[in-house]
């Protein structure tokens, strides 16, 4: 596989990352490109299968695991695979563009391990849990129980903000896009 960079912004949900990737990819639509993600879970309101994720059955998730198709994959909650399929970033880097990552903060480690010279990694750091809380209890699509899930790990995984590259507090979210693209611009 040849490596071009790729760009690689992670949060706890909720944080705002997936607000601060949209606004980066309509901003530099021919330069950026979105790199899907594959996931067992079903798919939420609007999202469409080879735009928003690819929806894998686990059967098929587990397969590709096995043929090593994935160059990141995890667990994210409890029978819910979530992985950055290979074939998705030579895709991008065959169509002269940099791949944009939105992924949890494990994947993201393992894609810097992986790609320590062409990632390029932004934490997006929520104000505080409580607004984090706050905002997931706002989307209206958490059970008690898969909030409460989503809240503990948010905060573990607000312990791994130093392993980026760099961090955004996201307490204002105009603010944190054009800082998201002020680090990426002098890559291209």
């Amino acid at each position: 596989m040849s490596q071009g960079k790729i760009i690689i912004v992670t949060a706890p949900s909720g944080s705002g990352k997936t607000s601060i990737v949209r606004y980066l990819l309509d901003k530099y639509p021919q330069r950026l490109g979105f790199s899907i993600s594959a996931t067992t879970r079903k798919p939420r309101g609007n999202e469409v299968e080879g735009k928003d994720y690819y929806f894998l059955s686990e059967e098929v998730f587990k397969q590709k695991i096995r043929k090593n198709e994935f160059v990141e994959w995890e667990m994210v909650y409890e029978g819910k695979y979530y992985g950055t399929l290979e074939s998705e970033l030579t895709r991008l880097w065959g169509n002269g563009k940099t791949p944009v990552l939105d992924i949890d903060v494990k994947g993201a480690l393992h894609i810097q391990q992986r790609f320590p010279k062409t990632a390029v990694s932004i934490f997006v750091e929520p104000p505080s849990v409580e607004e984090l809380e706050r905002r997931l209890k706002g989307r209206g699509t958490e059970s008690k129980e898969s909030l409460e899930a989503r809240v503990n790990k948010a905060a573990y995984e607000l312990s791994f903000k130093n392993h980026f590259n760099y961090t955004i507090l996201n307490n204002d979210l105009e603010k944190a896009c054009k800082e998201a693209e002020s680090i990426i611009t002098p890559l291209f």
